[in-house]
C-alpha cells in the first residue's frame, strides 16, 4: 500500500480542514502520492448534509409544516442527529469505496462536547471504517476558531465549503468545549475505537499555516502525514 485509504480528519470549526483539503486538490498526483501519500482522493465533509436538513426545515416551515432537524434558531432538535451524521458519512463511504476501491477518502466534520464529542462519534463510526482509517487532528484554541471562523464567514454563501460559519453565540456553545484531550488522553500513536487501533497525529496550526496555502502548509503537512504514515504502517505490521 503507497496510500492512506482512509484519512478522518476532525477539528474546532475554521480550523483549517478545508484549508488542508483545498491544498492538496492543487497539487498534482505524484506530489501528494510521494509527499503526503495520498492518492486521487474523494472527501466526505458532513457540513453540506447538516445544512440541507436547515434548508429542508426552513421549506417546512414555510408550508406551515412542522421542522424535522432543527428550531428555527438552528439548534438540532436531538442531540443523536449528530450521530446520524457520522452513520451518514459512513454511508457515504461505503458507496465511494464500491465504486473507487482504490482512491484515499477524507472524511471531515467537528464534534464539540455540547453535542456528544468524539467520544460519541466514534462509537458511531462503522468497522468499515475504522478498520483502514487515520486521524488527522488539527490543534487549534477556542479562540483561535473564534478568529478565524468571523474571518471566513461571508453571510452571502452560508453554505459555501470555505466561507460558512457561525455566529460567535453559536460557536461559543457549540464548539468552544471539545473532548479531543479526554478522548486521546495516554495515547501515544493510536486510539483504541470499538476494539479496533486506529492510528493518529496532531497537526499544530495554532500559528495559522493552513490560510496562505503556502510552502508551509506543504511543509508541516508532509511532517504530521510522515509521522501518521508510519504510525499506519506499524499497525499493518503487528
Amino acid at each position: 500500500m503507497e496510500a492512506f485509504k482512509t484519512i478522518i480528519l476532525i477539528a474546532r470549526p475554521a480550523a483549517g480542514k478545508s484549508e488542508i483539503i483545498n491544498y492538496l486538490k492543487h497539487c498534482s498526483q505524484s506530489e501528494r502520492l510521494s509527499r503526503f501519500h495520498i492518492s486521487d482522493f474523494l472527501e466526505v465533509d458532513d457540513f453540506p448534509m447538516l445544512w440541507t436538513w436547515f434548508e429542508e426545515d426552513t421549506l417546512l416551515e414555510q408550508m406551515g409544516k412542522p421542522r424535522l432537524h432543527s428550531d428555527p434558531e438552528g439548534y438540532f432538535l436531538e442531540r443523536h442527529f449528530w450521530d446520524v451524521l457520522i452513520r451518514r458519512l459512513c454511508l457515504e463511504h461505503q458507496k465511494i469505496r464500491r465504486d473507487h476501491p482504490q482512491e484515499t477518502i477524507i472524511m471531515e466534520f467537528s464534534r464539540g462536547s455540547e453535542h456528544g464529542g468524539y467520544q460519541s462519534a466514534f462509537q458511531h463510526l462503522s468497522k468499515e471504517v475504522l478498520e483502514e482509517a487515520a486521524i488527522l487532528y488539527l490543534n487549534v484554541s477556542w479562540e483561535e476558531s473564534l478568529r478565524k471562523n468571523r474571518r471566513r464567514f461571508n453571510p452571502d454563501r452560508p453554505d459555501s465549503i470555505l466561507e460558512h460559519g457561525l455566529l460567535d453565540h453559536k460557536l461559543e456553545r457549540m464548539y468552544k468545549e471539545v473532548d479531543w484531550e479526554a478522548v486521546s488522553a495516554g495515547a501515544e500513536h493510536h486510539l483504541m475505537i470499538q476494539d479496533v487501533a486506529v492510528p493518529f497525529v496532531i497537526f499544530e496550526n495554532e500559528d495559522d499555516v493552513t490560510t496562505a496555502q503556502g510552502a508551509a502548509l506543504g511543509k508541516r503537512l508532509e511532517s504530521v502525514l510522515t509521522s501518521l504514515w508510519e504510525r499506519t504502517q506499524e499497525i499493518i505490521g503487528n
